[in-house]
C-alpha cells in the first residue's frame, strides 16, 4: 500500500506541475528568499506606449531576477528525488545563501500609482517626456509587514534614492538586490527586510553603499510627486482599436452566492469573447483586447447574473480591499475577506446619510498585521488584532504616499463603523477645500481625533 500511495502521489504531483506549465503559469519565485514579483500597471492603454514600455521593463526585471536553480523542476517525496534531477545551476545573483528574506519590485507612473510603489522593496517611478520614458526615480525600503507588540517591526514607505536613465533599470535592480543580499539581517527574519536596512542607514548612507554596487556616481532623484491612482474599472479604449472592461471584484473573492453569480458570469464572458485577462493590484479583473460590441454584451451578462456594474459602485466600495485571512491563511487571527463587505455596507449607508456617498476613501482590511492588503497607507486601515477585535489606523490616502497612524486598538468589529461615522461627521463639517478624509485625519492629529470621539 505504501508503494502504491507513493506512486500515486508522484504521478499527481508531476501531472499538476505539468499542467501548470502547459497553461503558461509558473510557481517559480512565488515563495522563498528571492524576488517574489514585479508589478506594473496592468491596463492595456496603448495611446502613447508608456504602459507598454513599463510592461517590457517589468518583464526584463522579472526574467533577470528569476532564480536559476533547477530545484523548481525537482519533485521530492519522503526525502527522495523522484524525477532524478541532479544538476544544479549556479545562482549568479543570489549565490549559495539567497536573500535574507523575500523581495518585491514595482513600477509606477506619477499620475497612476495603482501598484502602490511606496510599499515595494524597490520601486521605479517613471519620468515621461513626449510619450517616452526617459528614466526612473528609484525608491528603496518600502514594506508593510509588522508584528503586534513588537516595536522593532513597523511599516515603511520607500524613500527616493536616485534617478537612473531608462536603460539602467535591470542593472539597478540587480545592484539593489545584491546590496540587500550582503547587508540584510540574517539572524532575525522579522528584521530581515530591506526597509530595516534603509531605516538604520538613512538615505545618504544607503546611496553611498549602492554607488559601490552600481559602479558609478548616482544622480539625485528628479522632483516629481505621486498625484493619482486608477482602479481601471469600467469600459476603456485601449488605443489600438480594441477595448478593455474592468470588473470590480469585492475583496478579490470570486463566488456564486444566491442571485449574485459572479463566478458564472466571468466564465460566460471568457467562453464567449476569449479575452486577454489581467488582474489588478486592487484585486479586480480586466478583460482586454475586446471589440467595441463586446462591452454592451459584457454589461448585459454581468447584470443578468446579479453583478453590479463597476462604474455604478461607490468609490468607497471600488477602493476597498482585504486579504483572504480566515479560513484560508494560516497566519490570520481575525476575519477579513468575509468581513469587509459587511463593513463597507454599513459605512456606505452612513456616508450616504452624511451626503458623502461620492467621497473617495480607501479602506483596507487584513486578518493579521503582516499587511498583505497594504492597510498602512490607506485612509482607513483595519488590522486584525485578536478574535473579533481590530486595530484601527487613520491618516493615509488613496494615492499611497503617506503612512497612516494607529488610532484605536482592540476595537470590536461592531464598533468600527459607528466610530468612523462620528469622525466622518466632523470631517464633513471641518474639512478644507479639496481635503480627503485621510488628509483631514493627518492634519487634525491623533489628540484632536480622540477629542472628537469623546
Amino acid at each position: 500500500q505504501g508503494i502504491q500511495l507513493h506512486g500515486v502521489l508522484k504521478e499527481n504531483l508531476q501531472a499538476t506541475i505539468s499542467e501548470i506549465n502547459q497553461c503558461l503559469l509558473t510557481t517559480l519565485g512565488a515563495c522563498g528568499d528571492v524576488n517574489r514579483n514585479v508589478m506594473c500597471c496592468p491596463a492595456p492603454l496603448y495611446q502613447n506606449g508608456v504602459r507598454e514600455q513599463m510592461q517590457q521593463f517589468a518583464n526584463a526585471i522579472a526574467e533577470h531576477l528569476a532564480p536559476r536553480t533547477g530545484a523548481y523542476h525537482e519533485i521530492w517525496l519522503n526525502g527522495e528525488n523522484v524525477n532524478g534531477r541532479k544538476k544544479r545551476e549556479r545562482e549568479p545573483i543570489y549565490g549559495k545563501v539567497y536573500l535574507p528574506r523575500k523581495f518585491k519590485v514595482g513600477i509606477s507612473l506619477p499620475e497612476d500609482n495603482c501598484v502602490d510603489v511606496y510599499t515595494q522593496d524597490l520601486g521605479f517611478v517613471a519620468i515621461v517626456e513626449n510619450g517616452e520614458i526617459q528614466g526612473f526615480n528609484v525608491l528603496c525600503g518600502g514594506g508593510s509587514g509588522m508584528t503586534h507588540g513588537n516595536k522593532a517591526t513597523f511599516p515603511c514607505l520607500g524613500k527616493p534614492v536616485c534617478f537612473i536613465p531608462a536603460d539602467r533599470v535591470v542593472p539597478t535592480a540587480e545592484a539593489v538586490v545584491k546590496l540587500f543580499r550582503d547587508h540584510g539581517d540574517r539572524s532575525n527574519r522579522k528584521h530581515a527586510r530591506l526597509k530595516y536596512v534603509m531605516d538604520e542607514w538613512g538615505v545618504a548612507k544607503f546611496r553611498r553603499e549602492l554607488k559601490g554596487y552600481m559602479g558609478h556616481p548616482l544622480k539625485r532623484p528628479v522632483k516629481v510627486e505621486i498625484n493619482g491612482y486608477e482602479t481601471h474599472v469600467g469600459a476603456h479604449e485601449q488605443g489600438d482599436g480594441s477595448w478593455f472592461y474592468g470588473v470590480s471584484v469585492e475583496s478579490g473573492r470570486i463566488k456564486d452566492e444566491g442571485d449574485f453569480r459572479l463566478r458564472t458570469a466571468l466564465r460566460e464572458i471568457v467562453q464567449q469573447w476569449s479575452p486577454m485577462i489581467r488582474l489588478t493590484p486592487n484585486q479586480d479583473i480586466l478583460f482586454c483586447d475586446l471589440p467595441k460590441k463586446a462591452i454592451t454584451a459584457i454589461r448585459k451578462t454581468l447584470k443578468g447574473h446579479g453583478v453590479p456594474l463597476s462604474e455604478k459602485l461607490t468609490p468607497l466600495r471600488q477602493l476597498s480591499m482585504s486579504c483572504p485571512a480566515i479560513p484560508t491563511c494560516g497566519l490570520a487571527i481575525t476575519e477579513s475577506e468575509r468581513a469587509l463587505p459587511g463593513i463597507i455596507d454599513d459605512l456606505e449607508a452612513g456616508m450616504k446619510r452624511l451626503g458623502l456617498k461620492s467621497e473617495e476613501i480607501a479602506v483596507r482590511m487584513t486578518g493579521c498585521p503582516n499587511g498583505c492588503a497594504r492597510p498602512y497607507q490607506s485612509d482607513i486601515g483595519i488590522v486584525g488584532r485578536s478574535g473579533d477585535k481590530y486595530t484601527l489606523f487613520l491618516g493615509g490616502n488613496v494615492i499611497g504616499d503617506r503612512l497612516n497612524q494607529q488610532f484605536l486598538d482592540l476595537v470590536p468589529r461592531e464598533q468600527i463603523v459607528p466610530t468612523l461615522v462620528v469622525l466622518l461627521k466632523h470631517f464633513k463639517k471641518n474639512r478644507k477645500s479639496g481635503e480627503g478624509f485621510g488628509d483631514f485625519c493627518d492634519r487634525v492629529g491623533q489628540k484632536e481625533l480622540h477629542a472628537l470621539l469623546e
